[in-house]
């Protein structure tokens, strides 16, 4: 082991686990400590600046050091730092951010759920969706189809609907009932001349079968990202949702959005279902609802669901559900006053005045030898790397080459997300075009540099 003596890396060793992290590693290395933000900067213990390209966790989007953020905050504090809101009791800031949430709503939206986490409300969803169908008399209708590659959190039900398999590793998961189809990404999943208008029409298809034989009456919803974050920013062909929806249609399936990352602006629209005409049933938001800076999500609840809520209820004699911290008062004060920011500040129409430049510069990269492809919508891309252009060829995983990149990255004061050999940008929404520039051209330096290891290293053979 390294010895860093009584370092704060030495004592966060000693002390933490770290999610997402290979802990044998860590236990080496230690953390990168990060001390202080201001906009789209982060600064660690010696002082030195990263770009932060990722939101910290898809999820900063209007940046650090928000003054009216902190002020809410510490407004809210002095005033009523916790009360809860089980058993008819209630706060004047979750009414308020439950009433501009349903103001803001892009689908018809009865009532709002709230918890702490994308997570917690993907989990919280799933039970909705169980509890409706038997308020409905379909105890049958209650499994879940999610697609190989979607994230919607690591509590036991969210982790089971998301597709990524070192969050079912040794964990027994998934849990009974959540199934998993097509990951609707051309450029590694199409067959050989697959246009992506017949991809998109295979993997409906596909979806078909899958409740065919699990059996129509079985099957009660199906949950996407409008753009797959964590999988590797997988934006899939312009007609799969229309498709995907029909199919739904035809067998009485709810559409569970899952408006983690792509909620409030990161798009171009307010709501990725937006941006990709997707009608939803009723969507979870997270994340970017009080730019991260206190725990809050959120469940969108149609007026049908919320009905059948009601009776079922009335029958057992209470809604069994909630945490202690749903709708807590300071994150939902922090939450409303970042929704306001947003709106006071023209937030979405300033992504949409720097998408360009953003696009502008990610195709830069289209033909360096080291990008097999280039994509993403709004304010989210990724770029991924491949061993050969031509055939698309991997490199093999324990080649770890995204993984070097990120860390290049790093060394030219920018943080990225490396997922397998995808490396994701999704910045503060509030990024100008010259702070775009400033992160692409750090990051052309880490990938000119990650290029040159590749070829010393001899990586790119077959």
């Amino acid at each position: 082991m390294t010895d860093l003596g009584n370092s704060p890396a030495a004592r966060d060793i000693a002390s933490m686990i770290h999610p997402y992290t290979n802990l044998s590693v860590h236990l080496e290395t230690g953390p990168l400590i990060i001390n202080e933000g201001k906009g789209i900067y982060v600064y660690d213990d010696e002082g030195k600046e990263y770009i932060e390209g990722l939101a910290g966790l898809w999820c900063t989007a209007l940046g650090y050091g928000v003054e009216e953020l902190v002020e809410a905050a510490a407004e809210q504090m002095r005033k009523l730092p916790y009360s809860h809101i089980f058993a008819h009791k209630s706060t004047q800031p979750s009414i308020e951010l439950a009433e501009k949430l349903k103001e803001m709503s892009p689908i018809p939206v009865s009532k709002v759920l709230f918890s702490n986490s994308g997570s917690e409300a993907n989990d919280t969803l799933v039970k909705l969706v169980w509890y409706y169908n038997n308020a409905c008399g379909r105890p049958e209708k209650k499994k879940i189809i999610s697609r190989i590659r979607g994230y919607h959190g690591v509590t036991v039900a969210a982790a089971s609907l998301t597709g990524l398999p070192h969050v079912h590793a040794d964990f027994d998961l998934p849990i009974q009932g959540i199934l998993h189809t097509d990951c609707p990404h051309h450029y590694r999943e199409a067959e050989a001349g697959e246009s992506e208008a017949d991809f998109a029409t295979r993997l409906a298809a596909s979806l078909e079968k899958m409740i065919q034989d699990e059996g129509p009456e079985t099957v009660a919803a199906f949950i996407a990202e409008p753009i797959m974050g964590a999988g590797g920013v997988i934006v899939p062909p312009e007609t799969y949702y229309e498709k995907i929806q029909a199919v739904l249609k035809k067998y009485d399936i709810l559409f569970l959005c899952d408006e983690v990352i792509c909620g409030f602006g990161r798009t171009g629209q307010q709501f990725g279902c937006e941006t990709f005409g997707i009608a939803a049933d009723t969507l979870t938001v997270a994340k970017a609802l009080s730019s991260a800076y206190l725990p809050i999500s959120g469940v969108f609840i149609p007026e049908e669901m919320f009905e059948a809520m009601v009776r079922e209820s009335e029958k057992i004699g209470m809604f069994g559900h909630g945490y202690t911290y749903s709708g807590h008062p300071v994150a939902a004060a922090v939450a409303l006053r970042n929704l306001e920011l947003m709106e006071e500040r023209n937030v979405l129409g300033h992504v949409q005045s720097v998408v360009p430049r953003f696009e502008a510069r990610m195709a830069g990269f289209a033909d360096h030898p080291l990008v097999g492809e280039v994509r993403g919508r709004g304010l989210v891309g990724a770029f991924e790397l491949v061993a050969d252009k031509a055939s698309k060829r991997a490199f093999a995983p324990a080649q770890k080459v995204g993984a070097y990149c990120g860390a290049r990255c790093e060394a030219h004061g920018l943080i990225a997300r490396p997922m397998g050999d995808s490396v994701a940008f999704c910045p503060p929404l509030v990024i100008s075009t010259s702070e775009i520039d400033e992160m692409f051209d750090r990051f052309a330096k880490a990938l000119d540099e990650t290029t040159a290891w590749v070829e010393k290293e001899g990586l790119r053979a077959a």
